[in-house]
């Protein structure tokens, strides 16, 4: 988990956790810890939303921004009396991310459906499912994690997953009440939730493991760069939009470690291919998908091979 230049070891000071594992407070500590080293924080405008980042005619970007106002409990208390602050750069990054827009899982029947749902971006302690039949919907680490986090507070955790064959129907080992299953093929206005293995469930709520999109409001590149079933494109290596690269550039698409290289190109040090030639590796990538059989959605997905 360590940056290559400022490794992730115990450093002194009261109640560090020295453990191979630590738990959440000691990973913030060496975020701060970075943060302070090589002065980043100098470098950060905080309490500050990006309205919005268009292309000018000139081929630079305006950048609008307000600050924000918050209470002491850092909750947002004011943001529509802020001034706007435009600003001119010759090069944007975008960095903000892709954990914030949920993916809902489109189950028919669900709008009849009388249970709760939620995602799990808004997760946080398993009490709250107490004596509940919750379904989690998703096979990635989120639903793994979650569904036995609150196995032993629920009655019932049913987990429901797309990626497995629709006869799916198996007892997770050490537990009494979890099971796995094939996706829902519809819920019931009488609360019943039936998979497409057959098995009918009485559910309090459904729980969606299903990742998010990507979402970038505040992007105005006139069209140049889409989100289309959660591909992002057209994109050079998933980071460069051929027709305004080297001045606009995405990190974080599939995962990361794209920073060295964008910073390396806008600084001069390397140059990117032509236009034409990143538009037909893109076009040759996009055929790669497409004869293998990948959904547009899983464009974004290249493990391995990043």
């Amino acid at each position: 988990m360590g940056y290559i230049d400022f490794p992730f070891v115990t450093r002194p000071g009261e109640n560090r956790d020295p453990r191979r594992y630590p738990g959440h407070r000691e990973v913030l500590l060496y975020l701060k810890d970075f943060a302070r080293e090589f002065g980043v924080e100098e470098m950060v405008r905080f309490e500050t939303d990006v309205i919005k980042v268009g292309i000018l005619g000139d081929g630079k970007w305006k950048v609008r921004s307000k600050k924000s106002s918050f209470n002491d409990n850092t909750e947002i208390i004011s943001k529509s009396n802020a001034e706007f602050d435009d600003e001119i750069y010759d090069a944007v990054v975008v960095c903000n991310g892709h954990y914030t827009e949920p993916r809902i899982a489109d189950i028919p029947g669900i709008n009849l459906w009388p249970g709760k749902q939620m995602h799990s971006h808004n997760y946080r302690i398993p009490e709250p499912f107490r004596d509940q039949v919750v379904i989690v919907i998703g096979s990635s680490s989120s639903a793994v994690d979650i569904c036995r986090d609150i196995a032993p507070v629920a009655k019932e955790v049913h987990v429901a997953s797309r990626s497995v064959a629709d006869e799916t129907y198996t007892k997770q080992p050490g537990y009494n009440n979890l099971w796995f299953h094939s996706m829902i093929d519809h819920a019931h206005e009488d609360g019943a939730v039936v998979f497409r293995n057959g098995k009918t469930v009485l559910a309090d709520l459904i729980m969606h493991c299903t990742g998010y999109k990507y979402h970038f409001p505040f992007l105005d590149t006139k069209g140049i760069v889409t989100v289309d079933d959660n591909c992002l494109g057209p994109l050079y290596k998933h980071v460069f939009p051929p027709a305004l690269a080297p001045y606009l550039s995405f990190i974080g698409i599939p995962w990361k470690f794209q920073s060295k290289w964008i910073a390396s190109i806008l600084s001069g040090r390397i140059t990117l291919p032509s236009q034409k030639e990143m538009m037909e590796d893109i076009q040759a990538f996009y055929s790669t998908l497409e004869v293998s059989s990948i959904p547009k959605r899983y464009t974004h997905c290249i493990g391995q091979s990043q």
